[in-house]
């Protein structure tokens, strides 16, 4: 939706509503688009923050494969003697 600055000062609240829910609005100067309006992102609180942790963990839990023991992760570089091969 494109709405000139001077038709937006008489709907000002209107628009920002239309840009919260998700419409694109678009502010014009002399027929060009100028300025649009679009929402803030909320930022989430330590429950949101932590539910959405608890979601990636989930997520990839079943993508992750068992690999080598990270204890024993570097016994090919050395010799039986400890020495570097």
């Amino acid at each position: 939706m494109q709405v000139s600055v001077t038709d937006a000062e008489a709907q000002l609240t209107d628009l920002v509503r239309r840009a919260e829910a998700g419409d694109e609005v678009v502010l014009t100067r002399h027929g060009r688009a100028a300025v649009r309006l679009v929402p803030i992102q909320r930022e989430c609180d330590a429950a949101g923050r932590r539910a959405l942790i608890e979601a990636v963990r989930r997520s990839v839990a079943s993508h992750v494969t068992p690999g080598p023991d990270a204890a024993r992760s570097q016994d090919d570089l050395y010799g039986e003697d400890g020495l570097p091969r």
